[in-house]
């Protein structure tokens, strides 16, 4: 059986890895909503920068009333090839859809993210908080693929 300081690293690494996620993710969909011709899906992605932004304070949260007061506040390595190919693709003229491939490309990650995350035995509170965050990651994953293959069929 874990201990409860075992129980509490577990959770620790758990959302200390998803903070960095959204800070890709977040970074992600700004520097990508910049790049955007579409300006129904600009504002979108700038909506969902913010939210990315939210829900890191979220976990920062419980990662402060749990103790932990030194959180890493940058990104994956992946996450940062992720953005550095989205602005070629935008700079070489890739349009909209190349970009959304590049941002459907980014939430892939975040779901695995989220799912790793919901795979370890963390308390409740924090996986009914993961659970209503991982349903918004996946209806916006679902939006950005929508719209990247509506554009992919024109």
């Amino acid at each position: 059986m874990p201990t409860d300081t075992s129980k509490q690293h577990e959770m620790e690494r758990a959302l200390n890895s998803l903070i960095s996620t959204l800070l890709d993710s977040q970074k992600g969909f700004a520097d990508i909503g910049e790049h955007l011709k579409d300006e129904t899906l600009k504002r979108y992605f700038l909506a969902e920068s913010l939210k990315r932004a939210s829900f890191r304070g979220d976990l920062e949260e419980i990662l402060h009333q749990n103790g932990v007061h030194d959180i890493k506040e940058s990104g994956t390595t992946t996450g940062t090839l992720h953005r550095v190919w989205g602005d070629l693709k935008a700079k070489l003229g890739g349009g909209d859809h190349a970009l959304l491939q590049t941002a459907e490309q980014g939430e892939d990650e975040a779901k695995k993210a989220y799912k790793d995350a919901l795979d370890q035995d963390l308390p409740l509170p924090v996986r009914q908080l993961l659970a209503e965050q991982q349903a918004h990651i996946l209806t916006a994953h679902d939006y950005v693929r929508s719209h990247r293959d509506v554009l992919a069929a024109k």
